[in-house]
């Protein structure tokens, strides 16, 4: 049986999950040590840095060599994962409840906007800080507070891209460090936090959570169906088990999202599925302030963006009715010179652009470039069911 995932077959997906394919193995945490051990010189290169350092053919070419090496690589995971479960691993419990947004697979899912869609909906009953690894940002201490809740304190390069986003868009706390357990625990002791969100934590095992999300994008779901170095899984499906829900983001095709969360209910049974969409719902300046809809509208923009999938930019600009005149992608966590944004510039002016337009999470890292063309962001917002607020805040009340 041919297992091998593809976005545009999501049949695909149902047949391995509902056969419960079990030779999909590999996946990298955050930071990959043999067995969950750390001695000298034992740490390994941290799989999902390395292919973000890739072109996508040398990833291809990656997988297609690394395949034979993916079952040793899923058996040690789930060494790695029965070893902290059974707490021969220390797990860190902090004093106040913990929600992971993760992923079992490698690129974006989308976590970054529903951690910002969280921090605003508890941020009415509770005081959230957020935890991130910081990848992308230059600060080296062990703690790094972005924000304090009150005030921007680091802002890109030295502080991560994601972790400035978030801090812009929310009133919450903002912490980053290679080591969450103990950010977190600075928030809490420190910063009056009593609601962690773990930014990227579904293989941090190292830190208890209370409420384990777990998300899919539609469009690329499991990717291959294998795992690193085979593919873009950080786990094999197993791992899923561990998830309290299950949320498939970025839905455009809902037949397909529908699908996929049938599969998914059959697969793992008992763990909720949620349906959730990323909306465009404006255009803003460098400043954050809002263009009207009407002057947009008439703009020839040229686009780029640092994303781990590009193609959802674009059609987030045809979806919201605006003109490129081209676009140019860059790898995720771009970090921008004087140098690339004056070619940029150039090519848009030549093909009669009348600003460049890019992600929010690019123009943090944009603001005190200096450009003859103005630099404008498509903000995006995520749009939940009802059924999943309810469901975070009935888990919240359990505890």
């Amino acid at each position: 049986m041919n297992t091998t995932l593809h976005a545009l077959q999501p049949l695909r997906y149902t047949d391995v999950l509902s056969q419960g394919v079990e030779h999909a193995h590999g996946g990298a945490p955050e930071s990959l040590t043999v067995m969950g051990l750390s001695p000298p010189g034992c740490t390994l290169l941290s799989a999902i840095d390395m292919k973000k350092k890739l072109k996508k053919q040398d990833y291809k070419l990656l997988y297609a060599y690394g395949r034979p090496f993916s079952p040793f690589y899923s058996f040690i995971m789930g060494i790695r994962a029965a070893l902290y479960q059974r707490k021969v691993f220390k797990v860190e419990r902090l004093s106040v409840p913990v929600i992971s947004i993760g992923n079992l697979t490698m690129g974006g899912t989308g976590k970054t906007p529903v951690v910002i869609y969280l921090a605003k909906m508890l941020g009415r009953d509770f005081r959230p800080a957020v935890i991130s690894r910081g990848y992308g940002g230059q600060a080296g201490k062990k703690v790094n507070i972005v924000s304090d809740g009150r005030e921007i304190l680091l802002n890109p390069p030295v502080a991560a891209d994601e972790a400035c986003l978030v801090a812009e868009n929310t009133d919450v706390a903002v912490l980053t460090g290679s080591d969450r357990a103990l950010a977190a625990r600075h928030a809490v002791e420190h910063l009056d936090v009593n609601l962690v969100l773990l930014d990227d934590g579904f293989q941090h095992m190292r830190l208890h959570r209370d409420i384990n999300l777990v998300l899919f994008k539609e469009a690329t779901f499991l990717g291959n169906n294998r795992v690193f170095p085979g593919g873009d899984m950080r786990e094999p499906l197993k791992a899923l088990e561990r998830a309290d829900a299950f949320v498939i983001t970025s839905v455009v095709d809902r037949q397909k999202a529908g699908a996929l969360k049938k599969a998914l209910r059959r697969r793992f049974p008992g763990i909720p599925v949620f349906l959730s969409e990323y909306q465009p719902v404006g255009v803003v300046d460098r400043n954050g302030s809002v263009i009207p809809a009407e002057k947009v509208k008439k703009m020839m923009f040229w686009a780029f963006c640092g994303l781990a999938h590009p193609d959802s930019f674009k059609h987030s600009l045809a979806n919201y009715g605006l003109s490129a005149a081209g676009f140019t992608p860059f790898k995720d966590h771009q970090s921008y010179s004087n140098r690339k944004i004056k070619r940029l510039v150039s090519k848009a002016q030549k093909a009669g652009a009348d600003a460049l337009l890019t992600t929010e999470k690019d123009l943090v890292k944009l603001r005190n470039f200096k450009t003859a063309l103005p630099i404008m962001a498509l903000r995006m917002e995520v749009r939940m069911p009802e059924e999943f607020c309810r469901f975070i805040k009935d888990s919240l009340e359990k505890l």
